[in-house]
C-alpha cells in the first residue's frame, strides 16, 4: 500500500475519532457512551479556520499542545452534559455542581474502600492521559493534511459543505434526510457561562414567602414530625419491579399505622430538585418558596423570611432539627429559627458506622425520643429530620433491629446481621436492588417506630426530597415526590383530603401540587 493512500486513511481515521468526541450519546443507564453517526458542526469550523491560519504551514508544538486542551475541555464538557442527565436526571450546572465536588470526592473517600478511591483517581488521571495522546495524534494529522496541498483542499471542501448544511438546518429548520448534527458543545459552555453570569450579576429573583398565619389549631398538643425521607421517589409507586418488592413492606407499615389507632392519607407532589441536593427540597417547603438552585437557595437564606418552623415556635412549640448526617457548622438552622439542632456528634451514636453518613435512622429517631420526646413536662415539638438511610448508593444498608432499647447500645445488632449488610456491596451499573432494600428497612423502621409509640399524640409527616437518580428511577422519569400524613386526628386527615389528598398509602395522580404550594395546604388543613 502506498504512502499517500497510508496518509489518507490515517486522515480520516482522524477525522472520524475527532467527530465522535464531540457528538457522542449516553448508554442510559450507564456512564458508557455510544455514536450515533452525527456531524460536529465545531469540527468543521476548526479545520476550515486550522487551513485559514496555517496557509500551508504546519502547526506549531506550542499551538497543537493548546488546540489540544481545548479539545479535551469540549469532550469532557460533552460528556458531562450527556451523561448528567441520564444519571441524575437533570442538566448539570457547572456554575454550581462544581463547587459540591470535594463534599462528593470526601464523601465516596469515606464510604468506600482505600484501594477502590486510589483505584478511580488511578484510572482517571490514565483516561485524561489516554484522551490527551488520542486526540493530539488526530489533531496532529489534520494539522499535517493542512499543509498538504491535496488534503488541503479535499478537507476544506468537506469542512465547508459541513458548515454550510449545519447553518442551513439551523437557520430554516430544513433537514437533509439521513443527516444529523450534534449540538455544539460550545453552545453548552455558553449557557453555562450565561448562568453564572447572571448568578454574579445578582439577578437571581426570590418570590415572596406565603403568609405563615397558621394558629395551628386542629394539631394543638400534639407531637409534629416533619420527615424527609432521602430518595424517596414516585417511582417506588410507578415501576412495577418496585411496587412488587415493597408490597410487602408496605403492608406491614400500613398494619402499623392502623394497629395503633391511626390513619394516613397520601399524595404526590412534584420536588424542585431531582437525584440529589435535597437541601432544596427542604428549604421550598419549609420557607413556601420554589428552590431550584443554590444561588436562590444563598439569596433566600441571607434574608429575614418566616418559615414553618418559625410559625410553630409563635404557637409554642419546642422546634427541633435532628441531623444524624450534619458534621460541620449548619448556618441554614438560623435561618430556619430552630430552638435546637442534633447533628452526628451530638447525638453520639457508637455503633457500627453504615453508609456515607455513619448513623442509622432507626438510631437517629430512637435518639431523639431519648433526648426530647422522653421528657416529662415538655412543651409539644416540632421535629425536623431529613433521613439518611437511603442515601446513594444506598449500600450498606443498616439491619432493621426490632429491639428498639437495643439500638441505644454499643452493640445493636447481631454480628450475623452486620456481617450479612457489609457484605452487599453497591452495583453502580444497577441500583435498583440496592435502593429497594434500603426503601425497605425505612419502611420496617417507620413500622416500628408507631409500633413503640402506640399511645403518643403526633402528626407525622413524611416526605420524599426527590426521586433516586435516573439510573435507579429510568430515562425521563417525573420529578414527583409522595407524601403521607399521619396521625390520630381525623379532623387534620380530613382536611387534607378535601384539599387533594387520598386516604390510604398509595398516592393518586395528578399531583397535588408543587413542594413550595405544599406548605399553605399543610398549615391550613392544621388551622
Amino acid at each position: 500500500m502506498s504512502a499517500r493512500r497510508l496518509h489518507g486513511i490515517a486522515l480520516v481515521a482522524a477525522v472520524l475519532l475527532l467527530d465522535v468526541s464531540l457528538t457522542f450519546h449516553n448508554i442510559w443507564p450507564t456512564p458508557a457512551i455510544s455514536w450515533r453517526g452525527e456531524i460536529s458542526a465545531e469540527l468543521a469550523a476548526y479545520i476550515l479556520i486550522l487551513i485559514a491560519a496555517s496557509r500551508g504551514r504546519r502547526i506549531s508544538s506550542g499551538a497543537l499542545r493548546a488546540v489540544t486542551i481545548v479539545f479535551v475541555a469540549l469532550v469532557v464538557g460533552r460528556y458531562a452534559d450527556v451523561t448528567a442527565t441520564a444519571l441524575f436526571g437533570r442538566d448539570i450546572n457547572l456554575y454550581w455542581d462544581l463547587r459540591f465536588i470535594p463534599d462528593v470526592v470526601s464523601l465516596l473517600a469515606k464510604a468506600a474502600h482505600v484501594w477502590l478511591v486510589l483505584g478511580v483517581a488511578a484510572a482517571t488521571a490514565v483516561v485524561f492521559g489516554l484522551l490527551y495522546v488520542v486526540l493530539r495524534w488526530a489533531l496532529g494529522r489534520v494539522a499535517a493534511a493542512a499543509g498538504d496541498a491535496r488534503e488541503r483542499i479535499a478537507l476544506g471542501v468537506v469542512a465547508l459543505v459541513a458548515l454550510l448544511l449545519f447553518a442551513g438546518q439551523t437557520l430554516t429548520d430544513a433537514h437533509v434526510p439521513g443527516l444529523q448534527f450534534a449540538r455544539p458543545v460550545t453552545l453548552t459552555y455558553a449557557r453555562q457561562l450565561g448562568v453564572a453570569a447572571r448568578a454574579m450579576a445578582g439577578r437571581t429573583k426570590v418570590a415572596p414567602s406565603p403568609a405563615m398565619t397558621s394558629h395551628l389549631a386542629r394539631v394543638k398538643g400534639a407531637d409534629v414530625y416533619l420527615i424527609f425521607l432521602e430518595s424517596y421517589g414516585a417511582v417506588t409507586f410507578d415501576r412495577p419491579a418496585f411496587v412488587q418488592r415493597l408490597a410487602p413492606d408496605r403492608a406491614a407499615f400500613e398494619a402499623a399505622i392502623r394497629e395503633t389507632h391511626r390513619d394516613v392519607v397520601s399524595a404526590f407532589v412534584e420536588s424542585p430538585t431531582f437525584g440529589g441536593s435535597s437541601w432544596l427540597a427542604h428549604i421550598s417547603l419549609m420557607s413556601g418558596v420554589e428552590v431550584r438552585d443554590p444561588d436562590v437557595n444563598a439569596m433566600l437564606m441571607a434574608q429575614k423570611r418566616e418559615t414553618i418552623v418559625t410559625n410553630f415556635k409563635r404557637e409554642g412549640y419546642r422546634t427541633i432539627a435532628l441531623m444524624p448526617g450534619l458534621w460541620q457548622a449548619w448556618p441554614e438552622g438560623g435561618f430556619y429559627g430552630f430552638d435546637d439542632i442534633y447533628g452526628g456528634e451530638r447525638l453520639d451514636y457508637r455503633g457500627p458506622q453504615f453508609g456515607w453518613f455513619d448513623i442509622p435512622d432507626e438510631f437517629a429517631l430512637a435518639r431523639f425520643d431519648a433526648l426530647e420526646g422522653n421528657r416529662p413536662g415538655r412543651a409539644p415539638l416540632f421535629m425536623f429530620f431529613p433521613t439518611i438511610s437511603t442515601h446513594t448508593p444506598f449500600r450498606p444498608t443498616p439491619p432493621y433491629q426490632p429491639d428498639w432499647t437495643r439500638v441505644l447500645t454499643e452493640q445493636p445488632f447481631d454480628q450475623r446481621d452486620l456481617d450479612r449488610s457489609f457484605d452487599e456491596q453497591a452495583d453502580w451499573l444497577n441500583l435498583a436492588p440496592s435502593y429497594a432494600d434500603a426503601m425497605a428497612y425505612t419502611y420496617a423502621t417507620l413500622s416500628g417506630y408507631l409500633r413503640t409509640r402506640p399511645d403518643r399524640d403526633f402528626v407525622m409527616i413524611l416526605l420524599g426530597d426527590h426521586q433516586p437518580p435516573a439510573l435507579v428511577s429510568g430515562e425521563g422519569a417525573p420529578w414527583d415526590v409522595p407524601v403521607h400524613v399521619i396521625a390520630s386526628r381525623r379532623d387534620v386527615l380530613d382536611q387534607l383530603v378535601a384539599k387533594g389528598f387520598r386516604r390510604g398509602l398509595t398516592p393518586s395522580r395528578p399531583d397535588l401540587s408543587h413542594m413550595h404550594a405544599l406548605l399553605p395546604i399543610l398549615l391550613s388543613a392544621f388551622n
